[in-house]
C-alpha cells in the first residue's frame, strides 16, 4: 500500500510539473540588464522600425515577437543555421521553457531537438543561469507584440465582467 501511495504521490507531481514550469515567469526590468549581453548580437526592433533594445546589431536575428514566433523564420534574417531552421520547419515556436533550455546550451539544445548529435548552432554565447535566461525572456515578452495578447486574459480574470442585456 505505501509503494502504491508513493507511485500516486509521484505520478501526480508528474503531472502537476508541466502546469506549474508553464507559469514561470522571469522579471523584464533584471532582464534588460541581462539582455546587454545579448545586444552584441540581436535588436529588439518594432514593425515601424524602433530599435526598442539593442544596438541595432545585425548578428543575430530581431527578437521582436520572438515568443510565439516559429524558429528561424524572422523575415529579412538570412543567417540562421541550418539547424535551427529544420526545427523550425516543424512548426516548434518558441516559448519560456524552451528559450531558457536553448540559451542555456544552444548545440545540446539543437541536437536534442532534432536527435542528430551533428547538428551545429549559429549562437555561440550562452546564459547558464535559468534566472536570467528567464528573465531575458520576461524582458523581450515585454516588448513583443503578443505581450499584449498574453496579458489580455489575466487583466480580464482580475476585472469584473461587463455587464450584459
Amino acid at each position: 500500500m505505501k509503494l502504491s501511495m508513493t507511485a500516486l504521490s509521484l505520478a501526480s507531481f508528474a503531472l502537476a510539473a508541466p502546469a506549474f514550469a508553464m507559469d514561470a515567469t522571469g522579471d523584464a526590468e533584471a532582464g534588460a540588464k541581462v539582455f546587454a549581453k545579448c545586444q552584441t548580437c540581436h535588436v529588439v526592433t518594432d514593425a515601424d522600425g524602433n530599435v526598442l533594445a539593442g544596438k541595432n546589431a545585425k548578428t543575430g536575428p530581431n527578437l521582436y515577437g520572438m515568443p510565439g514566433r516559429v524558429a528561424g523564420t524572422y523575415p529579412d534574417f538570412e543567417g540562421y543555421g541550418d539547424a535551427l531552421k529544420a526545427v523550425g520547419s516543424t512548426g516548434f515556436t518558441w516559448n519560456e521553457e524552451d528559450f531558457v533550455t536553448y540559451v542555456k546550451d544552444p548545440a545540446k539544445f539543437l541536437k536534442a531537438k532534432l536527435d542528430d548529435k551533428k547538428a551545429k548552432t549559429m549562437m555561440t554565447y550562452k546564459l547558464p543561469k535559468e534566472e536570467d535566461a528567464r528573465n531575458v525572456y520576461a524582458f523581450i515578452a515585454s516588448l513583443s507584440p503578443a505581450a499584449d495578447a498574453a496579458a489580455a486574459p489575466a487583466a480580464d480574470a482580475a476585472a469584473p465582467a461587463p455587464a450584459t442585456n
